[in-house]
């Protein structure tokens, strides 16, 4: 089953004149919708017993909570202390994620900072095999998806062949591919069926298909410029990409059943609607 939600909550959500994250399990039900995903984008900045409130009402409304980790991960960060800030972000998103009864933790993996690509990678590698280590050691007992993602700028680590490789570490490991992203490194490239089955046909050759059938997806249209991603846009933008409907028939063509997220700009809810009935109507 494609299930279908906003990262966060969209303008609508606050102009009906609702206030809190509590209350958009309900809304995002009542709008047909079943995903949702709460982000600690700047840190940690809610309590136990809300955090245990907002997965309780997730689920009494059929809604899959994923989380997205704080912003300030960087895998390949040189510095020892930093690395181990970044470990320490994942794993609580772990503590959170289980307290959530969510099912996936969303990252960014790092970035080149004044290394070489090549060397950059090396030492993300590296990492991540330690941060499996790590992850191990703390015994989950809980069925839960770590999913590094795709990036959108130049000097970012997270191509699609990137997050692939380091999928490949442990069986929790699936990649977030975010096809705003992708579309923005490869300069708009992103149009035809084709395009977004040859990503799917390479994750498939090296993860296997059952990772990718559990796939997690972040849709918006995203504003580029040379070195990548400039900002998110929303679906009534016709000079960005990429379209949702070519994805939607590799989708349906490849019997995918993955989680799709919408990070459109401020319209993220009524946009993953858009592509749920593109999706639905095919």
């Amino acid at each position: 089953m494609v299930k279908f939600g906003p990262s966060g909550n969209s303008e609508l959500f606050y102009a009906q004149l609702f206030k809190t994250s509590l209350e958009a399990p309900a809304w995002i039900k009542n709008r047909g919708l079943n995903a949702y995903e709460y982000a600690f984008s700047r840190g940690f900045n809610i309590s136990d017993f809300t955090a245990k409130t907002l997965g309780e009402k997730c689920k009494e409304n059929g809604i899959e909570l994923s989380l997205h980790a704080p912003y300030y991960i960087n895998l390949a960060n040189p510095d020892p202390k930093m690395i181990e800030k970044s470990f320490n972000y994942i794993i609580n998103c772990l503590k959170y994620l289980k307290i959530m009864q969510g099912s996936r933790v969303v990252f960014h993996p790092g970035s080149c900072g004044n290394m070489t690509r090549v060397q950059a990678f090396e030492l993300l590698k590296k990492n991540m095999k330690e941060l499996v280590k790590r992850i191990d050691n703390e015994k989950f007992d809980f069925k839960f998806y770590l999913c590094p993602e795709t990036m959108g700028k130049s000097q970012q680590l997270g191509t699609y062949q990137e997050v692939a490789e380091i999928c490949s570490y442990a069986d929790y490991l699936i990649p977030t591919l975010d096809f705003g992203h992708i579309n923005s490194l490869l300069q708009g490239k992103l149009k035809t069926e084709k395009d977004f089955e040859e990503i799917f046909t390479y994750l498939i050759d090296k993860i296997g298909f059952d990772k990718v059938d559990n796939i997690h997806i972040h849709f918006s249209k995203i504003e580029y410029g040379k070195k990548g991603e400039i900002k998110h846009l929303t679906f009534d933008d016709n000079v960005f990409g990429p379209e949702f409907e070519p994805l939607a028939k590799v989708i349906k063509k490849l019997k995918l059943n993955p989680v799709i997220i919408c990070e459109s700009r401020g319209t993220q809810a009524e946009d993953a609607n858009e592509m749920k009935r593109i999706y639905e109507n095919l």
